[in-house]
């Protein structure tokens, strides 16, 4: 049994990155996944500023830029009325960060790109068809099963990621609980291929429409042939089936509420997923760790989820570094925990359920006073800036190096 410095679970775009930071640093690493090949089911696609540079310290901007959309801007607006509420600009961010902007782009982009650049480097083994079954450990490393095309199989290694999603085996082998609640209402993704920008005039790529009985948010993907791709997210009805929800007659029935269009929708794909606010109680037990979804899973809403993750994992794998190559003492590890845990509840959790409740707002005063909220702070230089700064992370970010 060959012995890692690092064993990564999860071959989702946290787990990608935190073997390729691995890789980089001098780690030797085994990347497992649970699945036969990369999903590539529409999911979280927004890329924050702080995000884009770890990207290109990772060596994988200039081909996530050329596989992205960029987008400058995001709008809210009432979708009653089809009125721009108010509009947000990255670029007031220049200065603060080399990527005053978002691209949107398939997360699935991400994993491949970043399992094409780990196979330049030797001492990186990477598994599909290898389901984690149990992690066990000892004051000299951790031992995680699995269950391969071989049969039950043990990896040894030095320390344990688990960055395997919202249901990880990881998480459930240490025994750490989800502390949080799940939306009554379920997400709806439509994916379709018609312009919403020749169908609603002045949109960007970025688009949240306010409405107390169904918000949506509207964004533009790249599409992996390039040509561009159109999501309507919004909440199916507590009562609704499954079935009810993803039929053809009924999604374009939403649709056609939000914009009628003669002749309907073009449909591509059609997802409907549950929603949760969790936070794991511990982000580290001994030699093991949790990252991304595995270790906290937020509501969609403001493209932070993914972008988190993405953040755990070079906060780990930096920490790991400079336990393993820099020398550093091995009660540095617990930081991790302290910085990232406290960051997420600060930041993405507080943030992802204001901004659905800002969208889903019923009460009429306050709905008003929450549009006249984004008009103030849009019109205002320096808190369209500071709501950038929050928004995007970079703040977050900058918090954490504070944080001993």
């Amino acid at each position: 049994m060959q012995r890692r410095n690092v064993i990564v679970v999860g071959a989702g775009p946290v787990g990608t990155v935190a073997a390729l930071a691995c890789a980089r640093r001098g780690l030797t690493v085994t990347l497992l996944e649970a699945q036969e090949r990369i999903d590539d089911s529409p999911r979280a696609s927004t890329t924050q500023p702080p995000t884009l540079e770890i990207l290109a310290e990772l060596g994988l901007i200039d081909e996530y830029l050329r596989v992205g959309l960029v987008s400058r801007t995001f709008q809210f607006w009432d979708r009653a009325t089809l009125k721009l509420i108010a509009e947000f600009d990255f670029a007031r961010l220049a200065g603060e960060t080399a990527y005053p902007f978002v691209v949107q782009t398939e997360q699935h982009k991400l994993c491949n790109m970043g399992l094409k650049k780990l196979s330049e480097y030797p001492d990186v083994l990477v598994r599909f068809n290898a389901a984690v079954t149990g992690v066990s450990q000892d004051g000299d490393g951790v031992t995680v099963t699995i269950d391969g095309p071989n049969g039950a199989e043990t990896v040894r290694g030095d320390y344990a990621i688990g960055a395997d999603g919202g249901r990880s085996a990881v998480r459930k082998a240490l025994d750490i609980e989800f502390e949080g609640y799940t939306w009554p209402e379920r997400f709806l993704v439509l994916t379709v291929l018609d312009d919403f920008q020749g169908i609603l005039p002045g949109c960007c790529y970025r688009n949240y429409m306010a409405d107390p009985d169904e918000w949506t948010n509207l964004f533009k993907v790249a599409g992996d042939d390039g040509k561009g791709r159109w999501r309507a997210v919004c909440p199916a009805r507590p009562d609704e089936s499954d079935e009810e929800a993803l039929g053809d007659e009924s999604a374009n029935r939403r649709l056609q509420r939000l914009f009628p269009r003669p002749g309907g929708y073009g449909l591509l794909h059609k997802n409907l997923y549950k929603v949760h606010q969790r936070v794991a109680r511990q982000f580290q037990v001994g030699r093991a760790f949790l990252a991304g979804d595995a270790a906290h899973v937020n509501n969609t809403v403001g493209g932070l989820g993914l972008n988190g993750g993405i953040h755990d994992a070079m906060e780990l794998v930096d920490t790991l570094a400079a336990v393993e190559r820099g020398g550093a003492d091995r009660p540095l590890l617990a930081r991790y925990e302290r910085r990232r845990r406290t960051l997420n509840i600060e930041f993405v959790q507080e943030q992802t359920i204001d901004n659905k409740k800002r969208l889903e707002e019923k009460d009429p005063q306050a709905r008003l006073a929450r549009f006249d909220e984004l008009r103030a702070i849009a019109a205002d230089r320096e808190r369209h800036k500071r709501f950038l700064l929050r928004t995007s992370l970079i703040e977050s970010v900058r918090k954490a190096r504070n944080i001993r």
